[in-house]
């Protein structure tokens, strides 16, 4: 099979998936990780749609249903913790027959990876320092020494690409902040009940505790309107400060203290909440998968879903093309565009979990105790365009090419 060397950069959702289909399929994957380790931490993660079919097809929805989040829905209180309405999620699901399931990111990495075996090579604690094509492949420097050669490289490394910006140009071409910023962090469990996600806002900022049923550590969120500032969020002392000047002296709810709790995680996440578009996702022997070249933003719940979907389509293009990647990055771009079409339309979710104005909130929480809320929701999810195009879209024979062979041993 020709251009059967192929590095993936990016331990995620994406780069896992991507790793087992190309393995079943006879490539040879190796996969580049920047951490020492998996990277386990994270939000709560929804598979549904078509990403359904991807794990059930690798054996491991009986997994994820069984390492389920539990999270019934969202409730909103006031500054004094009293209710003010919710929405009852898996009410809703239950409803209307959906199969969808919310699992955190960080079990469903584990269980990506443990799927994969021996079949995948691991490089844990590095990552690319260069990228050269030419006609034949592509060189690869490691920022840690050394050099190989790899047929194809796929980008599967997250919203702050590193694979993209050597390949496509600086992210500031593709990246497109959508006026706020987001963090997380661990929690303690006792601040929100069991179960339920909830959310306290003032116009424009949300704080709010996330209680999995499934998992005793809580996640705390905050989020704020904002234009792009002149910093960088991945600065962790820069991140603190933002946060600090945000929520520091709001003494309402429980917002102190899950403050605090994000402030003190050594893995605390905080970033714009942005989305990646690109005229294309291919140049050369580089392609891009995941965040990397699509983000949809957290708020539209479908980083996920078209994490599973875009690896499950490109590794199935390129066992169809017999390793042609030209052809292959070519069909699964058409396949995939039109998922991520409809996930970056995120419509009414941020205005629903950070309304800008009094009015707003007070509009929102009033819908909330009416049950019109919960028919009207169950028809957006019966009504919103459903993805409808084939996984498969240049065969539909999912038999292995040949028995995946040991390439490597994780590190």
């Amino acid at each position: 099979m020709r251009n059967s060397r192929i590095l993936i950069s990016g331990a995620g959702i994406a780069g896992q998936t991507l790793a087992y289909w190309l393995a079943r399929q006879g490539f040879q994957p190796t996969i580049v990780e920047r951490a020492a380790s998996l990277r386990l931490g994270g939000q709560g993660v929804d598979v549904r749609e078509r990403a359904i079919e991807v794990v059930e097809r690798m054996g491991l929805m009986p997994q994820v249903r069984s390492a389920a989040a539990d999270v019934l829905g969202m409730r909103f209180v006031d500054a004094d913790g009293r209710g003010l309405g919710e929405v009852n999620i898996q009410k809703i699901k239950e409803r209307n027959g959906s199969d969808e399931v919310e699992i955190m990111r960080g079990d469903l990495v584990r269980l990506l990876h443990d799927s994969n075996g021996d079949t995948v090579e691991y490089l844990f604690g590095e990552s690319i320092s260069t990228l050269e094509q030419d006609a034949d492949g592509v060189t690869v420097e490691f920022e840690r020494g050394g050099r190989r050669r790899f047929d194809l490289v796929v980008g599967a490394d997250g919203l702050h690409s590193t694979v993209r910006r050597m390949a496509f140009g600086p992210e500031e071409r593709f990246v497109h902040h959508l006026e706020h910023y987001f963090a997380f962090g661990d929690a303690d469990p006792a601040l929100g009940p069991d179960r339920w996600v909830t959310v306290y806002n003032t116009p424009g900022s949300m704080a709010g505790i996330y209680r999995s049923g499934a998992h005793p550590q809580a996640k705390a969120y905050l989020a704020f309107r904002s234009p792009r500032r002149e910093f960088d969020p991945r600065d962790p002392a820069a991140a603190r400060r933002a946060l600090t000047e945000q929520f520091g002296r709001d003494p309402a709810w429980q917002v102190a203290r899950l403050l605090e709790s994000v402030l003190a995680d050594d893995d605390m996440y905080f970033d714009a909440l942005t989305q990646v578009r690109m005229p294309t996702w291919a140049n050369g022997r580089v392609v891009l998968v995941g965040d990397a070249a699509h983000c949809a933003s957290p708020v539209s719940g479908g980083g996920a879903e078209l994490a599973l979907t875009a690896a499950y389509r490109l590794a199935d293009e390129l066992a169809a093309a017999d390793g042609d990647h030209e052809q292959a990055f070519a069909r699964y771009e058409r396949a995939q565009r039109p998922s991520v079409g409809r996930r970056q339309q995120i419509g009414p979710n941020l205005r629903l979990l950070i309304p800008r104005t009094r009015a707003s909130i007070k509009i929102r929480n009033t819908l909330t105790r009416l049950p019109v809320l919960e028919s009207l929701a169950g028809m957006e999810r019966i009504m919103a365009p459903r993805n409808t195009e084939p996984l498969t879209t240049a065969r539909t024979d999912t038999t292995p090419r040949k028995s995946p062979e040991s390439v490597g041993c994780r590190a």
